[in-house]
């Protein structure tokens, strides 16, 4: 497989806080510690057009109507922490969906493993065959 790193800059991302649910006590109430981030993929400066279009493809599920992906994270008590977790999540998500995976060169089975085949099609029928009653 052929990995490519591309590191997204922070000027192509819109960062939106919202205010977090879940455990925090009271800190929940009055800090904005979700975060929600914006990426536009057809507005990117470092990806070539086959790599825009293979990330819409490959994260067809994860784009939204203005052809965004939305990265939330809310996990932690501190917007720093869920701030990297959102790019960190980000970034393995554009990551992954330009690995092209290496093309499968196909074999033919070897003479053994047609043997056992046909051994364990032989020894399935008689067990089926028992069941019928047709053999003692």
């Amino acid at each position: 497989m052929t990995k490519i790193i591309k590191q997204i800059p922070e000027s192509e991302i819109k960062m939106t806080f919202a205010r977090s649910s879940g455990a925090g006590g009271q800190n929940v109430n009055k800090t904005s510690t979700k975060v929600i981030l914006h990426w536009c993929v057809g507005e990117s400066a470092v990806l070539s057009l086959l790599e825009k279009d293979r990330i819409r493809i490959k994260l067809a599920n994860r784009l939204n109507d203005e052809d965004e992906i939305v990265v939330m994270a809310e996990e932690e008590r501190s917007q720093l922490q869920n701030r990297a977790q959102a790019l960190a999540r980000l970034h393995t998500l554009v990551d992954e969906a330009l690995v092209i995976p290496k093309r499968r060169k196909p074999t033919k089975p070897t003479y053994s493993s047609k043997l056992k085949r046909l051994e364990t099609k032989k020894q399935h029928s008689i067990k089926k065959a028992h069941r019928r009653g047709l053999v003692e």
